[in-house]
């Protein structure tokens, strides 16, 4: 006797189709692919151009020290008239004021020679920090060796132009004039070295 099979069919629902993972896997990225990174170029531009500025203004420095020190170092004048046993005569030695500021600023002009090699590493090497922080510590010590050395010389020369009626002190310039031309011409171009060294020393601190 012969049974007959019946074949029911059962439909799946929508949510038992859900619950069902898939027979194939969704193919994986291939792990040869790299992330392309994009490196920004570094910013060094503007620092190179403050090393640039920086040289130019160590060159103006030299000039303006060297000129302030040979300016006071050379002055002098003889008055053209005499007594017998006394001559009217003007010297920068005359006064240890003087004599340190001529030291002072031939220092300050040898050093900012001796420090122009550091700026040019800083152009070659913008991103270095040591040489910058160097010129930071030299330019302050720098600013208050020559602030001392004008301020001290300004003073006598004020006295020079106006003199002190309370202690007695005669204004000399009347006499010497072409003596306290120069010697005020020095101490003017030895503050333009101060002015010059500040502006160094911010220089170095924008390019940190």
């Amino acid at each position: 006797m012969e049974t007959d099979s019946t074949a029911i069919n059962i439909t799946e629902t929508p949510k038992e189709r859900k619950g069902k993972a898939p027979l194939l896997a969704p193919p994986r990225a291939s792990s040869t692919i790299k992330p392309v990174v994009v490196k920004k170029a570094p910013k060094g531009g503007y620092k190179r151009g403050l090393a640039i500025f920086d040289v130019v203004l160590r060159l103006a420095g030299i000039a303006a020290a060297l000129g302030a020190a040979i300016a006071m170092g050379s002055t002098e004048q003889t008055l053209p008239f005499f007594t017998q046993f006394f001559q009217f005569k003007a010297e920068f030695d005359d006064l240890p004021v003087f004599t340190f500021f001529v030291i002072a600023n031939a220092i300050t002009a040898a050093y900012l020679a001796l420090t122009i090699p550091i700026s040019i590493v800083c152009i070659i090497r913008p991103h270095l920090v040591s040489p910058r922080v160097v010129l930071i510590v030299l330019d302050t010590v720098m600013i208050a060796l020559t602030t001392a050395a004008a301020g001290g010389a300004a003073s006598i020369v004020y006295l020079a132009h106006n003199g002190n009626s309370d202690a007695n002190w005669p204004a000399i310039c009347q006499q010497f004039n072409d003596f306290c031309q120069e010697i005020s011409g020095a101490v003017v171009a030895s503050f333009l070295t101060v002015v010059v060294l500040m502006f160094l020393v911010i220089l170095s601190a924008f390019a940190l």
